[in-house]
């Protein structure tokens, strides 16, 4: 999310005490030990990939665990390269700008490898939204005013409507939809959970609904939402995207997701730094997760416990020896 789907606290942001304490962890932190500071993004399996880190740093690590709400992407590059913030651990790569690799390049902030899942962003519909209208399986089928009529609403007039997300993602949907010539209008939901609820209204109703989505999530499943065919992505379409020259016109790349850290970390704490270079989690390990959090409306550190608890076989491989 990306993508960013990404303030330090110069620039606004919130920084969160992390939300355990000595009681909380099997051992418990020490408080000569550095204080670590990790990303998170405004969603779900964000949120859990630093939960779990979290949990393990402090249990078995023994250092204070603070995480920072980060919406916006430059912010999130420059905090970890002045070293005020220390790793975000789910960056989607489509997302990355050219102004943001040269924070990589410089040496500045480092990529810690692959996080494991992989990202797939695009445009979604509930499958009843084709099985009525075969045609807006494809991007041509949203060419036809009376299909985007079924979208149109109040705001949008004789258009449709396309929902967004968060703004501060990295949604190139108003691109798309002008290079196309469809006949759309995008409007924010503003949040992750705002679309998950409008969606959630739609589909109770029947009604056609065509937003901006990604997967894993468990909204993916619980609504049984399909991923509409864009143009296929392109190494054009991608310099589009990170150089921001609106072009863009093709459905968006898999996402391996990637990790990464200030590059002051290693000497802040080696122990730190090589943990979350090994840190690994699968799309199936945030699926067995995100329906606790996303649906069932469980508090996420709990979930990450839960989590924690029942994987030590995995997790312990990721501790330094």
């Amino acid at each position: 999310m990306i993508k960013k789907m990404f303030a330090i606290v110069a620039a606004g942001a919130l920084l969160v005490a992390a939300c355990g304490s000595d009681s909380d962890s099997a051992g418990g932190t020490d408080d000569s030990k550095e204080t670590i500071t990790l990303i998170v993004n405004p969603w779900s399996a964000s949120r859990l990939n630093v939960e779990v880190a979290k949990n393990i740093i402090e249990s078995e690590l023994g250092n204070p665990v603070e995480i920072s709400e980060v919406d916006e992407n430059d912010a999130m590059f420059t905090g970890m390269a002045d070293g005020t913030l220390d790793a975000v651990l789910e960056i989607w790569p489509s997302g990355i700008t050219d102004a943001e690799n040269k924070f990589f390049e410089d040496g500045s902030v480092e990529q810690l490898g692959d996080l494991g899942a992989i990202g797939r962003i695009g445009w979604f519909v509930p499958r009843y939204v084709i099985e009525d209208n075969p045609d807006l399986a494809s991007w041509e089928g949203y060419k036809d005013p009376a299909n985007a009529a079924l979208f149109a609403t109040a705001e949008t007039g004789d258009k449709g409507r396309f929902l967004g997300t968060d703004p501060s993602y990295s949604e190139f949907d108003a691109q798309i939809i002008e290079n196309l010539e469809l006949p759309f209008e995008v409007q924010f939901s503003g949040s992750e959970p705002a679309t998950v609820a409008e969606l959630d209204s739609r589909v109770a109703a029947g009604e056609p609904i065509l937003m901006y989505w990604w997967e894993p999530t468990a909204a993916v499943s619980k609504y049984d939402l399909v991923k509409v065919a864009l143009p296929p992505f392109t190494e054009e379409c991608g310099a589009s995207q990170a150089s921001g020259d609106g072009g863009v016109d093709c459905d968006y790349p898999e996402d391996p997701i990637i990790k990464a850290a200030s590059a002051q970390l290693k000497d802040k704490d080696p122990d730190v730094y090589a943990f979350l270079k090994a840190f690994s989690l699968s799309n199936e390990d945030q699926l067995s997760m995100l329906p606790a959090m996303e649906i069932d409306g469980e508090d996420p550190a709990d979930v990450a416990a839960e989590w924690v608890d029942a994987n030590a076989d995995k997790w312990k491989a990721w501790l330094p020896s």
